[in-house]
């Protein structure tokens, strides 16, 4: 049984408020491209401010639906006062796209990403364009993409939060909330069917590749709930990093799933105190 991951570059728009909907022309991928951003109300109410982005990379399934709820919850918290004004940039990572660029070429995700789109938003919007002022943060899938993109670029992202973050194991045999079968799947058509690979370009190997840079310079978070299926691999990634000598915080939320808006409910405050430290130099 072939259960191929879908490639949908184009997602359905999502309305909310301070959303947009955009797509971009795209080399790598030989097609337009979409994604959302969120603009506080700051941002059109001074046309000259040049403000922070965070990077929200979506777990598995495609992640829009939650793109309504996570910058309701931005916009709430920038209003309050507990976030510093930021743009969000909502990134297509596709249904199962792992935030790479596919060893069978289909979908060559991070070229698309880093590349492309980081550059067209830079280009288009109002950005404070260097690693101090970016962020990525993502959930599951997410949260691994989030740290594949911030390790191995510490020179474009100087902040990265990974929530719930899969698969963070040494060996791709099963995913969160998946089969065998889908692994098996993942790892022919995404890694080229190597375990090696896997493992070449997982945040663990950038962690190590990078260690002295990322300990000097980088802010890192990792947020996991107790009951999460990918909590043991979660806590042996902390423990990786702890061997490196690579400073983060390792938050760990009793009694909660694998969930994303479970998380950021029992984070509450914590979460927007992770982005206030991480924009506190280039807000003024």
């Amino acid at each position: 049984m072939d259960i191929p991951p879908l490639l949908q570059w184009v997602t359905a728009k999502v309305e909310g408020a301070g959303l947009s909907f955009h797509t971009f022309l795209s080399q790598a991928a030989g097609t337009k491209v979409s994604f959302h951003v969120y603009a506080p109300s700051a941002y059109t109410a001074d046309p000259v401010r040049r403000f922070p982005v965070v990077y929200w990379l979506h777990g598995s399934g495609g992640g829009v639906p939650g793109i309504s709820r996570l910058s309701a919850l931005a916009d709430e918290a920038i209003s309050a006062g507990k976030a510093p004004p930021f743009l969000m940039v909502f990134v297509n990572g596709l249904q199962m796209g792992m935030y790479i660029d596919w060893a069978n070429g289909r979908a060559p995700l991070e070229t698309v990403i880093i590349h492309e789109l980081r550059p067209h938003i830079d280009a288009n919007w109002r950005t404070i364009a260097t690693r101090e002022g970016r962020l990525l943060d993502g959930f599951s899938m997410g949260g691994y993409g989030a740290g594949r993109f911030g390790f191995r670029y510490p020179e474009l992202f100087q902040n990265v939060s990974m929530m719930g973050a899969g698969p963070m194991q040494e060996t791709l045999e099963r995913t969160p909330r998946a089969s065998r079968v889908q692994a098996k799947s993942l790892l022919r058509d995404v890694y080229g069917g190597e375990q090696a690979r896997f493992l070449a370009v997982s945040p663990r190997s950038y962690a190590e590749q990078n260690a002295t840079t990322l300990a000097r310079g980088s802010r890192l978070r990792l947020v996991i709930g107790d009951r999460d299926e990918t909590f043991e691999s979660n806590r042996n990634f902390h423990d990786h990093l702890m061997r490196l000598g690579i400073p983060h915080q390792w938050i760990v939320l009793p009694g909660i799933g694998h969930d994303p808006m479970g998380v950021l409910a029992a984070m509450g405050d914590q979460h927007w105190a992770f982005y206030r430290d991480a924009f506190a130099a280039v807000v003024v």
